[in-house]
Formats: structure tokens, sequence, C-alpha cells
């Protein structure tokens, strides 16, 4: 097949779910529903934390950057993926399909290292009580959320810019509803194996260690609460790790699952609908994890309601 350079005039076609028309609809529906939804509930959560001087605490601040992340991570896939169905337009131009990678691997890894940064807090909190104020201040919990955009930002450069030198073939369909890495490199006529060493190097580094850092912190509180004498001290540990537990497991367990599925054969329907579950359901999943699970943090969100609701 012919190759060619892409320029910014060029575009992608992103297949997206379906092609069937008369499922366009319905799918457009679910898609405006679910990110209504995250929105919603992240920006309720960030607002419920500022609003409540109880909340001030690494736990909580942790929590307002993750629904930050959230909200970012779906406004970057989403609303285009909306347009296209609506317009029926499945267009997305080079310079906007590299750019959609670049937010998408940056928040992404944000949402690594804020999750990485909840596991110490907890460990912090449930092996080291006494040490917890010392340790967990605000200068180091602002600097690991910094250093933390810092190496996704430039992880995210690093791919987007590497992508930058492929060819491509006539052929620039994406069997995705998003401009995915993996799947804009199998579309490369260029040789990709330095791109793929490079995802490989990098899935290692900021995938694989950042989940044995989590890990260990859990054994590390595992053993702390079995030599807690009460059950109801046991039970208090457990529940507030509980709701960072299962956000963990639907982040990284589907994660690895779209890692899993995207290198296998070329035709990725498997791997557009796996990728659902971290890029549109997870985002969605955490507010409610967080608040149903969380009797401070239903409160703050009641006191918000009640507030705006006196002001009209």
């Amino acid at each position: 097949m012919e190759r060619k350079n892409l320029s910014g005039e060029t575009e992608f076609l992103l297949l997206g779910l379906s092609q069937d028309p008369e499922l366009q609809p319905l799918l457009f529906g679910i898609f405006l529903t679910i990110y209504l939804i995250t929105a919603a509930g992240n920006l309720l959560i960030i607002l419920a934390i500022i609003f409540d001087s109880h909340l001030h605490t690494p736990m909580y601040f942790f929590l307002s950057n993750l629904s930050f992340t959230d909200f970012c991570f779906s406004t970057t896939i989403i609303p285009k993926m909306m347009v296209n169905i609506q317009t029926q337009d499945k267009s997305i131009s080079y310079i906007g399909c590299l750019t959609q990678i670049c937010f998408v691997l940056t928040f992404a890894g944000l949402e690594n290292g804020i999750l990485v940064m909840m596991a110490y807090d907890r460990f912090v909190a449930i092996c080291h009580p006494l040490r917890y104020t010392a340790i967990m201040n605000i200068k180091l919990c602002a600097l690991t959320v910094v250093l933390s955009f810092v190496i996704s930002v430039l992880d995210a450069l690093l791919h987007t810019l590497m992508a930058l030198r492929l060819s491509f073939c006539t052929d620039i369909q994406i069997p995705h509803y998003f401009c995915e890495l993996a799947q804009l490199l199998k579309l490369a006529c260029s040789d990709i194996l330095i791109n793929n060493i490079l995802v490989y190097v990098v899935t290692s580094l900021l995938g694989v260690i950042p989940l044995c850092g989590i890990i260990f912190s859990y054994t590390q509180i595992v053993s702390s609460v079995i030599k807690i004498p009460s059950a109801s001290g046991k039970y208090k540990a457990f529940s507030i790790c509980g709701s960072h537990l299962i956000v963990v497991c639907l982040f990284y367990g589907t994660g690895f699952g779209v890692y899993l599925s995207s290198s296998g054969s070329h035709s990725s329907p498997k791997s557009a609908i796996a990728s659902i579950m971290y890029t549109v359901v997870t985002p969605m999943m955490n507010p409610f994890i967080y608040s149903l699970r969380n009797k401070d943090m239903m409160e703050a969100l009641g006191k918000l309601l009640s507030r705006t609701l006196s002001f009209h």
C-alpha cells in the first residue's frame, strides 16, 4: 500500500463502537447521560471538599484531584465521540488525534500517580498514625501531585513526538471511538519497533512499579489491621481503605485488560469495549464509590446542596 507522511490537513476515521445507523441515537443518549453524571458527580465532590473545612485533609486533597482528573479524562474523549455520532462525521484531524492521545496519556498517568499516593496516605494513617500529621503535610501532598503531573506530561509528549515520525498507509481507519496510541501504531507502515519498546518500558515503569507499590502498602496495612484487638477497629480500618481498593481494581484491572487486548489482533472490537470501562465507566463510578461509602462525604454533599438551595 502507498505510504505517506501525514500533515495537519489529513484526517483519520474513528469507526466508533458500531456502524449501525439505528444504534447511533441510542449510543448518543447513553454516552450523553454518562458524561453528565460523570461531570456532575466529580464536580460535586470537588466543591464539597472545597467548602467543607473538615475535609481539608490529605485524603480528601487527593480525592479532589482524582475527581478533577476523572472529569478531564472523560472530557478528553466523550464530547468528541458524541459530536461524531450526532453529525455522522467520523473524522478527526491528524493533529487532533495526536492531541487526544497526548491528553489521554496525561490524565491516565496522573490518575495512576494519585492512586499510588492515596494508597501511601492510607498506609501512613493506619501503620504510622502518630506520625501521620508530620509525614503527610500539605507540601508533600502538593509536591507529589505536581510531580505526577509533570511525569505524566513528559510521558505523553514522548509518545506523541515519537508518533510524529511515523508514516501511514492510505488505510487510516481507526476501529475505535477515540485515538488510542496502540491503535495508531497498528496503522503505521513504517517501523514501529522503537515505539513498541517505549510502550513496554514505560508501562513497566509507570504502571507495574506503582501497582507493586500499592500492593506493598496494602500488605503492610493488612498486617497492621490484623493486630488490632477489637472487631470494630478492624472494620473501621478496612472501611477506610475499601473505596480506594475498589477504584484501584477498576482502574488497573480494566487498564491492563485493554493493554493486553490491544496487543492482539488488528481488529479490536473487544479492545474498544474494554476501553469503555477505564475511559468512561470508571470516571463515572468513582464519585459514587467514594461518596456512598463515606459518611463525611455524604454530610459534606448534603451541606453543599442545602447551601445551594438556600440561595434560590
